[in-house]
């Protein structure tokens, strides 16, 4: 017999079924708690209401776990390439050796944009926002490829889509960043990996060809892969709500970008070298803000540490703590921040304090010593998380997609003033 639970509203019992996932997480379908009922629910930022069901990715905070598709983040990041991760994020599986050759191929022939877009970053003032234009180009994709403004059309065309967005976004990217930097334009590369073709646009000069680097390659590979996907988040969900109104990719992949903006969620690698800053300007004395961070009357609160959804630790910073020492190791960078992040870290790691409450650093706190260390300015710390998410992103928006899903419409309890009369000007006193 199916396990339901009873819920009682006016002396009235009503049973509702129980729903358990293949890691045997229960939740209670209440989809028609409000035809049954006349009720809702009211869940501030839903962080008790499951939006869906998905076979995407698994994450178990309480435990330290992140799986995705089943694999776990460990093994993906030591053994994967990006690209192999991103197929199988979309796909469900990962490739065999025809698959990939086929996906990277087919990849590589969409790298380039079409020579209009230069007017659009022609357009805006130099220092905008990466992230504003990038939200902005994403977007008018769409109306380079008006077939794809069709959600429904065929698996071929919404593959092409898949395809060019993966294609395209390490371009755009890294001519925002050549746009404030008022560097040319440096196009694709397509005899290199997805990574190293990524960095030799973002960091290459017409007298100064980039020679990319095996050490910095396979650090961003693993960064790009420990951000593919993180669940139903708050970009994610985005993408999967204006999905649902059957808006077509780019829109929807530009929305979730616009999302991952906001400083509460994709901006706290760039708060974190802000917070390194801020702490070197004031004459470096670390334990000047250690104890503010523990004085609970203090607002300061050390950024890059702990994590809302992983209680004990974060199981991707274990992965990139060695690959930013690796990093760091190689370029021999001489940086006082980063020499204060070292130190903060080792407090961190061995103050009592910290261990207790689980401040252990996070993937924030790593990822942003890395990006520092390559020189790619803070605004552009959130366009790199955004080149990782976007694999999860389109997995999220397609598996949408073929289950079907509803628009997304949620409800809400209305606390404003009841019907009143219109009172014309001259009696409004």
């Amino acid at each position: 017999m199916s396990e339901t639970v009873q819920i009682i509203i006016e002396g009235k019992e009503y049973e509702f079924p129980v729903v358990e996932g293949s890691e045997q997480e229960k939740a209670i379908d209440i989809s028609k708690l409000r035809a049954q009922t006349g009720y809702i629910t009211l869940d501030y930022g839903f962080k008790n209401t499951g939006s869906t069901k998905s076979a995407i990715t698994y994450l178990d905070g309480e435990n330290g776990i992140l799986r995705y598709r089943g694999y776990s983040i460990e093994e993906l990041a030591e053994k994967a390439s990006f690209l192999e991760v991103a197929f199988l994020l979309i796909y469900g599986e990962l490739p065999n050796k025809k698959q990939l050759d086929y996906f990277q191929e087919s990849i590589t022939q969409h790298t380039l944009v079409h020579e209009n877009m230069k007017r659009f970053f022609e357009a805006f003032p130099q220092g905008a926002h990466p992230m504003g234009m990038l939200s902005s180009m994403i977007s008018s994709l769409s109306t380079f490829y008006p077939e794809s403004q069709n959600p429904n059309r065929s698996v071929v065309d919404i593959e092409k889509t898949i395809h060019r967005l993966i294609a395209k976004l390490p371009t755009l990217a890294s001519q925002a960043y050549k746009h404030n930097m008022g560097h040319p334009t440096v196009y694709p590369s397509n005899d290199l990996s997805y990574c190293g073709n990524f960095l030799k646009m973002m960091f290459s000069l017409p007298t100064e060809p980039y020679e990319v680097d095996s050490v910095v390659e396979r650090a961003l590979n693993k960064l790009l892969i420990l951000h593919a996907d993180h669940e139903q988040n708050c970009s994610t969900s985005t993408v999967r709500v204006v999905g649902s109104s059957q808006a077509n990719l780019y829109s929807s992949v530009s929305a979730g970008i616009a999302a991952l903006w906001g400083p509460l969620h994709g901006g706290a690698n760039q708060a974190v070298i802000e917070m390194l800053e801020s702490i070197r300007e004031d004459g470096g004395d670390l334990q000047k803000w250690i104890d503010k961070a523990k004085d609970k009357n203090d607002s300061f609160r050390l950024m890059g540490f702990g994590h809302r959804v992983y209680k004990n630790f974060d199981p991707r910073a274990r992965i990139i703590k060695k690959a930013a020492d690796e990093v760091l190791e190689q370029l021999g960078v001489d940086d006082p921040v980063l020499d204060i992040a070292k130190q903060l870290e080792q407090v961190a790691l061995n103050d009592s304090y910290f261990v207790e409450r689980g401040l252990y650093p996070n993937v924030d706190f790593y990822s942003g010593i890395i990006y520092r260390a390559l020189n790619i300015p803070t605004d552009m710390f959130t366009v790199m998380f955004a080149l990782g998410r976007l694999p999860g992103w389109i997995a999220q928006w397609k598996e949408m997609v073929e289950n079907r899903e509803p628009i997304g419409r949620p409800r809400q309890v209305f606390t404003g003033s009841k019907e009143r009369s219109f009172v014309v000007l001259a009696d409004r006193d």
